[in-house]
């Protein structure tokens, strides 16, 4: 299979201190994968890299064989909700158009059907009712449902999501889930940065390992075992119940 990503040696680094050194690593079409790994490991950081809204020190990133420039309308991206600014004064409508932008252009105006893609994409997310409403009104979860809804509207063919379930309550978690699911179900890649351990075998067919290099990645029943998470975290980690250090 040709790969979706494939990221060589990337190295990248905050005020001096190197938070990637040369993760290397490859992503097949149709997965759905977890970057899991300590605090500080540099999971936001791979991914800001990646789509170079951070530089890299070194390395090389391809997306299905070119570079980011030439197929930036196949990527859909997510930021953690805490590096957004809420108070900026727009509705939940205008922001899912956001994600037709690359298609439409900046300098013209959304037409009628970019409005109705846009609204079926809230409602997928269970969020039309709130279309016209102030983005900062929502709830944590609602805002999440909202970029979310975003992404989906580009119809990209790899999704990046920087911890889309942190701070969010059951339901919406839940809906999320069920959407990452849907697009792979239609053949999409998905990779997310996750911060629960519990829940990546249910939720996840893939795991890549972080902790500033890969320590691994591949099928979750081949990756996500106790000696390589171990290997990832380091010191004490509660693994299925059991603490070891």
């Amino acid at each position: 299979m040709t790969s979706v990503l494939q990221v060589e040696g990337l190295s990248a680094s905050y005020r001096k201190n190197k938070v990637l050194d040369h993760a290397t690593f490859t992503v097949k079409p149709g997965t759905l994968t977890a970057i899991v790994g300590p605090n500080g490991a540099g999971k936001s950081t791979l991914l800001k890299t990646i789509l170079e809204l951070h530089p890299a020190l070194e390395g090389s990133v391809s997306f299905f064989g070119a570079s980011y420039a030439k197929v930036k309308s196949r990527v859909g991206y997510v930021p953690q909700r805490g590096s957004v600014d809420w108070d900026f004064p727009t509705d939940a409508l205008d922001v899912v158009l956001m994600g037709l932008y690359g298609r439409i252009g900046w300098l013209r105006r959304p037409g009628k059907k970019h409005r109705q893609q846009a609204l079926q994409a809230l409602r997928e997310m269970g969020m039309e009712e709130y279309a016209s409403r102030q983005i900062s009104q929502l709830s944590g979860g609602q805002q999440q449902r909202v970029f979310l809804a975003r992404a989906l509207v580009m119809d990209a063919d790899l999704y990046l999501l920087d911890e889309p379930l942190a701070g969010v309550d059951a339901a919406t978690e839940k809906a999320i889930m069920a959407t990452l699911n849907l697009l792979k179900s239609r053949g999409k890649t998905v990779l997310v940065v996750h911060h629960d351990l519990q829940t990546v075998e249910d939720y996840f067919d893939h795991v890549l390992l972080l902790n500033r290099t890969v320590v691994a990645h591949g099928p979750t029943a081949e990756t996500f075992t106790e000696s390589l998470v171990h290997r990832a975290y380091g010191g004490t980690l509660r693994w299925k119940g059991v603490t070891s250090g």
